[in-house]
């Protein structure tokens, strides 16, 4: 019995993330969901046309990645309830129809290309992440020690698998090297001349009064998922220090030099130490102030992002990136997009979870 609720455990979470990650790929692919128009195009003759007619290495690349981690969390969530074949061929069905999906509807976007090179490299992605999967489900050493850690650092049940999906949510929309750590503003400097001075910008205590706001959000999510509270010290440093280090790495990948530290500025180490010290603060309360406290922090950033900060573009953190390839755009949308939704979705976790 006790086998089989961790079988049912495992593939619920996998259930989340790979469900999330496929949310995600719809949004790379259809955004900005504006402009849809019959533009006279056939599904079949896309399918038909040659591969070469629209290849591009690069574009190859991408979407083999961006489709390899569809195809490893699908596989793992079927491996956990069927056998290692049947696993294989369900994530790679189900990365050809997510692909399929995405190009037929892209024909209806100007702004999009339906190709059939891309459903190949999306396809094949898919497949190699299914493999991968049942690859490291074999780890039984690895899988029995994860399981036991899970078990022994946070709480169990279907509503604890949504608040983990959710923390790998969180953590996926903060290593955008655009936004200060915990910040919702996009950085957005003009590209620097060489011998000239940008002009001072005073501090911003909305932008740090909502990294606090931030803190706290994640500080109550963190609060709900953990058996013992005295371990947020650690867990929050150890969730904060790998955002930082994803910040970092993918900063230096790329952002202009002159723009690689730009995250960590004044606003953010001021609300991460008073967001410390609010959060240290409520350790001690009941489960159920916490929770209150968690709903209250919510409303409020969810008050300010959208109604007190000016309107930040995606765009507007261009300037700051060496690298402007077209997929930009999507992956701060997406970052922008997670930063409005994530207080709605802890709002209902805690809902969830208020008389457990």
């Amino acid at each position: 019995m006790g086998e089989i609720l961790i079988t049912e455990n495992r593939a619920r979470l996998r259930t989340w993330l790979a469900s999330g990650y496929a949310l995600f790929i719809v949004y790379a692919s259809l955004s900005p969901f504006a402009g849809w128009r019959e533009q006279g195009l056939n599904f079949t003759e896309v399918l038909g046309a040659s591969l070469l007619l629209t290849y591009t290495a690069f574009d190859a690349i991408v979407n083999l990645l961006s489709y390899l981690p569809f195809g490893l969390l699908a596989g793992m969530a079927l491996h956990a309830r069927f056998g290692s074949l049947p696993s294989v061929i369900a994530g790679l069905c189900l990365g050809i129809l997510l692909s399929a999906g995405m190009e037929y509807l892209q024909m209806y976007l100007p702004a999009r290309i339906s190709s059939n090179m891309d459903l190949l490299s999306n396809s094949v992605g898919a497949l190699l992440g299914a493999l991968l999967a049942v690859s490291i489900t074999s780890w039984a050493w690895f899988y029995n020690r994860l399981t036991r850690w899970r078990s022994d650092f946070f709480h169990q049940g279907k509503e604890m698998d949504f608040g983990l999906a959710l923390l790998a949510l969180w953590m996926f929309g903060q290593i955008n090297p655009s936004l200060p750590m915990l910040g919702n503003v996009f950085i957005s400097e003009v590209a620097r001349q060489p011998f000239v001075t940008l002009p001072h910008n005073p501090f911003d205590w909305w932008e740090s009064g909502a990294v606090t706001l931030n803190l706290l959000m994640l500080g109550a999510l963190m609060l709900t998922l953990l058996r013992f509270p005295r371990n947020i010290a650690t867990s929050l440093l150890t969730v904060l220090s790998v955002v930082a280090l994803a910040k970092f790495a993918t900063a230096a990948v790329l952002l202009k030099s002159w723009a690689l530290l730009l995250w960590i500025n004044s606003e953010a180490v001021m609300g991460m130490l008073l967001g410390m010290l609010l959060l240290f603060s409520v350790l001690w309360l009941p489960r159920a102030a916490v929770v209150g406290s968690g709903v209250a922090v919510s409303i409020i950033y969810f008050v300010i992002v959208n109604f007190v900060f000016d309107s930040n573009t995606p765009a507007a953190a261009m300037s700051v990136y060496h690298w402007h390839y077209g997929h930009l755009l999507n992956y701060n949308g997406l970052a922008q997009t997670i930063a409005l939704i994530f207080p709605l979705l802890l709002l209902f976790h805690l809902w969830r979870i208020r008389k457990i």
